[in-house]
């Protein structure tokens, strides 16, 4: 069977320009388009035609290459730096420009907030495209690494214990220089017994600032290389890292708000990333929906108060356990007395109440120690307690909501929109962990990776002379 055999030597006539390289129907085409649509002076970008010095690279070219870089998954300042040279899309897009990677990495540190703000402007271009249209928004978070190792987290028992064998370690050290000192034979210089201990005293002064800086500013943990990054834990195990939050409209999946926080749960988060999603929008969404990672009343509440349908299942809803024989709900509530009455018929009152939660407990606690039911109820001496939330009315009517067929309907959607950006953030494009350190440099990053996801399926719908013809007429 024969072969095909290449020939270096071969001579070919090459296209005589780079525009000739690229086909148009290539995707490279839509994402200069997309940036070439977007209104500068609201991104913040400085362009500066007239500025004295040497010519520096043209601001639009390096902006390109932040948003098309990584979704071919090349995200690092070296990397696009040898694909300006070697990667004819690269090389078509910054027309033929080739900063080197510190010029790269000095722009992306220069310009976060523009890269912040670029997702914000795609979603209102997606918007005026109707490609969003604003009604049902899905709340979902992932954990994503950051540029930091678990190693460096501090806590306040790790400070104490630190601190607690640094002092052992110079202890050590001074009855090591009195033996030396009793036995003159064999005595090594005490001129490195004297580093070990300055080197011991250094480290504890600076465990001792971090165990400062814990109680001083109230903090469960502190990583010295990235402090404002978080202990994430996840089934991959416990890792230093950020939370990262998506909104997601219904229509066709595109991403409406993109955001970063330093928490480990989702708990605190429904009402801020609906907010910041009404605000591209311009406009209050009607339905906001999210699973049960973010059942917080309180927050649920900010948001339905806005005549927003929520929906959300509780805890319980998720689990799908039914109520035991003496769980809460079994109690009857008294809205009249503001009571509860258990179900041998005695009275549970209020007798404490923090103006978020309120605490129920039998008049007497002898009833329930000569209950037939003590024991199954409850075991405490003191007699059976029950927590309610002031805005228990308000969890119950919004575990109602949730119930409803068209809601069900809903939420059966939630999984189809809402994970598909984060499965193609993570496995498409590539990103098991953040480049850049602090929470200003990871929200540019997310923003640069949420607008590739928004592009791309824009590409997916009108493809890529459609979309160019799309921008064109919305510039």
């Amino acid at each position: 069977m024969a072969y095909r055999y290449g020939n270096r030597e071969q001579q070919e006539l090459f296209p005589q320009t780079i525009e000739e390289y690229v086909a148009q129907d290539d995707p490279v085409r839509a994402y200069d388009a997309f940036i070439e649509a977007l209104d500068f002076s609201k991104l913040e970008l400085v362009l500066d035609e007239n500025k004295a010095g040497n010519p520096g690279y043209n601001p639009k070219a390096m902006l390109k290459l932040f948003v098309y870089g990584p979704s071919y998954g090349v995200r690092s300042s070296r990397k696009l730096e040898r694909a300006n040279y070697h990667n004819l899309s690269f090389i078509w897009l910054m027309g033929g420009l080739k900063p080197d990677h510190k010029t790269i990495a000095l722009f992306r540190k220069n310009n976060r907030h523009v890269l912040k703000n670029v997702l914000k402007q795609c979603a209102q271009m997606c918007i005026k495209l109707d490609l969003i249209a604003g009604n049902s928004l899905f709340v979902d978070g992932s954990k994503i690494r950051a540029n930091a190792s678990i190693k460096n987290t501090w806590t306040k028992e790790k400070c104490q214990e630190y601190l607690k064998k640094i002092d052992q370690r110079v202890e050590a050290i001074l009855d090591e220089c009195e033996a030396i000192d009793n036995e003159e034979q064999n005595q090594p210089s005490l001129v490195k017994l004297n580093k070990k201990i300055k080197d011991n005293q250094a480290l504890k002064a600076k465990v001792q600032a971090i165990f400062t800086e814990l109680k001083q500013e109230d903090k469960k943990s502190i990583n010295t290389i990235d402090k404002e990054c978080t202990r994430i834990n996840s089934v991959q195990g416990s890792h230093a890292g950020y939370n990262v939050q998506t909104v997601v409209d219904e229509k066709h999946g595109f991403i409406v708000n993109a955001d970063v926080v330093s928490e480990n749960n989702d708990v605190n988060q429904f009402a801020n990333q609906i907010e910041q999603a009404n605000e591209t929008l311009g406009k209050k969404c009607k339905t906001a929906c999210a699973d049960s990672g973010y059942a917080n009343t309180e927050q649920l509440k900010q948001i339905d108060q806005q005549d927003i349908k929520v929906i959300v299942p509780s805890q319980r809803q998720a689990s799908k356990k039914e109520p035991e024989e003496f769980d809460k709900e079994q109690f009857n509530y008294n809205p009249t007395k503001d009571c509860y009455i258990c179900p041998q018929g005695h009275n549970l009152i209020c007798e404490f109440s923090d103006g978020k939660t309120k605490r129920y407990k039998i008049t007497q606690s002898s009833i329930c120690i000569e209950c037939n039911c003590f024991g199954k109820c409850t075991k405490s001496l003191k007699g059976r307690q029950i927590n309610r939330l002031v805005d228990e009315e308000i969890r119950l009517r919004l575990e109602a909501q949730y119930l409803q067929p068209e809601s069900q309907a809903i939420y059966k959607l939630r999984k189809q929109k809402v994970e598909l950006p984060f499965g193609h953030i993570k496995r498409n494009l590539g990103v098991k962990d953040f480049l850049l350190r602090g929470i200003d440099g990871v929200k540019a990053e997310l923003s640069a990776l949420a607008t590739c996801f928004n592009v791309t399926r824009m590409i997916s719908i009108f493809g890529v002379t459609g979309l160019i013809k799309e921008l064109i007429l919305v510039k």
